[in-house]
């Protein structure tokens, strides 16, 4: 259950960061609450996730999926380049996470 609530708390992650896209310095009030309330929810379950889950591993994890979320949001939404090179360096994070997953105890 831990890893569920870890892996959502990540896509949260990408949903803050995708709002931040919007705020305007705050004063685009939607995307505003849409921030607040994914970065809420995003740290939330985090904190839920790191009890049973040490917390160097669930914060690489966390961190690791709302970077790759992010980026494939900015290649499919927002024109970012999508490159072989690009596509490798997300195949290593993706790699990366689930060696973390799979040597935490």
């Amino acid at each position: 259950m831990a890893w569920a609530l870890l892996i959502l708390g990540g896509c949260f992650e990408v949903g803050f960061t995708t709002c931040l896209r919007y705020v305007d310095g705050f004063r685009n009030i939607p995307w505003t609450f849409g921030f607040l309330a994914s970065v809420a929810l995003s740290m939330g379950l985090l904190e839920l996730a790191s009890r049973s889950i040490p917390m160097g591993t669930a914060y690489a994890v966390w961190g690791g999926i709302g970077a790759l979320g992010t980026v494939i949001v900015g290649m499919i939404w927002f024109g970012e380049p999508f490159t072989l090179v690009r596509s490798l360096l997300i195949l290593g994070v993706v790699g990366c996470i689930a060696g973390l997953k799979l040597t935490a105890h």
